[in-house]
């Protein structure tokens, strides 16, 4: 069974308990942001009591490591959109409190909070959740009172964890499906606003074309209507010619 030290000093070890996320709601209660699946840097260091500086540093040291558990950094379009959504699920009734108006934003699923457990040093909440990793895995590597049911033990530990992991999947599916759900009412309100704005053009088009069509032929009556040049040089001579007799 490894020890905590080795726990710490392990980046494999760690790696190998990254699935067991239902160790922190069971330690202490965890402060999701409220689209159910990241915490900030603020509620990390709140969730470990320690200072956001402390989450800071041992990002800086541990980079590579908590990216591969899914720590990442939202800015620009990413971080506007992030943004909306947060906004948009707060209304309805989540948690508050998110940090609006930031240039980039730091986030931390549960396998990335939980891997922050396994290196942080001194924090009393890292210590229990380390402690009950390790408790957890010597209770299921205890032997069975009867070697005759060890492979149904080993099974039925199988089968425990794949559920456990199973059941976090799909809690924080949920949340990810109400996104989607709302983007796609986006979209298809936009989609219908530009339908409208399509027909009310295409209306528009129609209307000047009969507008011209009319004014076409107004010109062309106006043409008729005027008397052509070549009727008009007898008469224009005659005058002449009775101007001059006078």
């Amino acid at each position: 069974m490894p020890t905590e030290i080795a726990l710490l000093e392990s980046r494999a070890l760690r790696a190998d308990h990254l699935g067991r996320v239902d160790v922190l709601d069971k330690v202490k209660a965890l402060q999701l942001l409220p689209d159910g699946l990241h915490v900030t840097t603020d509620g990390v260091a709140q969730y470990f009591g320690i200072h956001r500086e402390a989450v800071h540093s041992l990002v800086r040291r541990h980079r590579d490591e908590l990216a591969s558990s899914g720590m990442f950094t939202l800015t620009g379009d990413e971080l506007r959109e992030h943004e909306a959504v947060i906004l948009t699920t707060s209304s309805r009734g989540g948690a508050k409190g998110y940090p609006q108006g930031l240039v980039r934003l730091r986030l931390f699923p549960r396998r990335a909070v939980l891997n922050i457990a396994m290196l942080l040093r001194d924090s009393e909440v890292a210590r229990r959740v380390r402690s009950y990793l390790l408790d957890t895995e010597e209770q299921h590597r205890a032997p069975a009172s009867d070697p005759r049911f060890d492979g149904l033990d080993r099974r039925v530990t199988q089968l425990e964890s794949a559920m456990t992991e199973a059941g976090h999947a799909l809690q924080e599916l949920g949340p990810v499906l109400a996104r989607m759900s709302d983007r796609l009412e986006v979209v298809s309100d936009r989609l219908e606003s530009l339908d409208r704005r399509l027909d009310a053009t295409n209306r528009v088009v129609g209307a000047m074309s009969v507008r011209l069509s009319d004014l076409s032929e107004d010109t062309a009556e106006i043409k008729r209507r005027l008397p052509h040049p070549a009727d008009q040089a007898p008469q224009q001579c005659l005058q002449r010619r009775r101007r001059r007799r006078r």
